[in-house]
């Protein structure tokens, strides 16, 4: 059984994954550690099962990950049998970052918002230890975004948006070394806290920063708050940046994710605001211009820029539970209204693993999200865990009658 399991989900993956002035000191010593994460044992097979991943008729067709077309039992602790979760039993993951990778053994960091916990999340095997970062996760605040380095092969970093005692920061840091500021002296407050970092995919880091509970920050240019930063991992505005600031785009609140597409020709910043969610597409030292609202709020969380046929943008929900998924033209314009996906009323059978926070792509056509059930949600008892999102799971706005 363990050999028809392990091949049903190796089968289900084979299709492939900005700031003003502040403060930038860190150790270069960092660069060229290596990532040798310790070995561990496979988990326990599942029991017998038709699937996951095969078809009702029996034919050995398969599933994407979280729509197997059988149904997946329901975890056993922190067992669970859904072959699109690598890790299980964490705690709020509002931060992902997917390491490069085919497919074949997908695996991602996750980070814990409240404890600030960095675990490395891998398709088959337990979830380990890969950092301790300090935080204060009073509100929204906490470890609220991950993000690879631009040249992580090379250099095996890995960036943070976290919430100090005393601001929101960016901070760097490689398995086994203490963190090292980037860029420090992000307005903090009661609220508004929440940020969001991602690579762009040309060689720079985004910031998306939270307007600290004041509103009229996010339009204040004289403030970190509520901007879209884009820099270099030194924390210096990066090459390309309008007149060589570290700001590109102003206006946010509280964003939830910042995705980029392959070639980075797209990137997008979803935002919360007082009578709607919103995601943007950032252009640069243009205002940020809606592509798409919410009125109803479902929570916009993490998003992720798929490559398929005709290109989509998902993006996940923290209230709602679902995925939101925006057919994009070539140009970088939404297309249609989103098709909703793990909803548990889509699919056959319903698929849901309820609140969903941040996301991050592994390859072009596979993405990683982390839940967060245990912040007011409705955990099963493997929550909160790492999932796999892709094009075939999100939909994307392009099936076909």
């Amino acid at each position: 059984m363990r050999t028809r399991y392990r091949s049903a989900l190796l089968a289900i993956l084979a299709c492939g994954v900005l700031l003003p002035a502040g403060c930038a000191r860190f150790d270069d010593s960092a660069a060229g550690q290596t990532f040798s994460p310790a070995p561990v044992a496979s988990p326990e097979s599942p029991p017998e099962v038709q699937g996951p991943g095969a078809d009702s008729g029996g034919n050995g067709k398969q599933a994407p990950p979280g729509q197997s077309a059988t149904p997946v039992p329901p975890p056993q602790g922190c067992k669970d049998f859904d072959p699109s979760v690598i890790a299980t039993c964490l705690d709020t993951v509002a931060a992902v970052a997917g390491l490069p990778g085919d497919g074949s053994t997908p695996s991602a960091l996750a980070g814990e918002r409240k404890s600030g916990r960095v675990l490395l999340a891998t398709a088959g095997k337990d979830a380990t230890d890969f950092a301790k970062l300090d935080v204060q996760a009073a509100g929204d605040g906490g470890l609220t975004g991950l993000a690879l380095s631009p040249s992580y092969v090379e250099d095996q970093l890995v960036f943070a948006y976290l919430t100090t005692p005393t601001d929101n920061r960016v901070v760097r840091f490689a398995k086994g070394q203490a963190p090292k500021p980037v860029l420090t002296g992000i307005p903090k407050g009661a609220t508004g806290n929440r940020g969001a970092i991602s690579a762009d995919n040309r060689g720079a880091l985004l910031v998306a920063t939270g307007d600290a509970g004041n509103p009229n920050a996010a339009a204040d240019p004289n403030s970190l708050a509520g901007k879209v930063l884009r820099i270099e991992t030194s924390g210096k505005a990066a090459a390309g940046n309008p007149n060589g600031s570290l700001v590109v785009a102003a206006g946010l609140h509280a964003p939830g994710g910042l995705c980029a597409s392959a070639d980075g020709g797209r990137v997008w910043v979803t935002d919360r605001l007082a009578d709607k969610d919103a995601l943007y597409r950032i252009q640069a030292g243009q205002p940020l211009t809606p592509a798409w609202t919410w009125p109803d709020k479902p929570g916009v969380a993490g998003c992720a820029d798929f490559v398929d046929a005709n290109g989509s943008v998902s993006v996940g929900t923290s209230l709602a539970g679902n995925l939101q998924n925006l057919p994009v033209t070539a140009e970088g314009a939404v297309s249609g209204k989103p098709t909703v996906s793990l909803d548990g009323k889509t699919g056959k059978p319903p698929a849901t693993f309820g609140r969903l926070a941040g996301m991050s792509m592994i390859n072009p056509q596979l993405a990683v999200a982390g839940t967060v059930n245990k912040d007011g949600g409705v955990p099963v008892s493997s929550d909160d865990r790492v999932v796999l999102i892709t094009p075939a799971t999100s939909g994307g706005g392009n099936s076909k009658d």
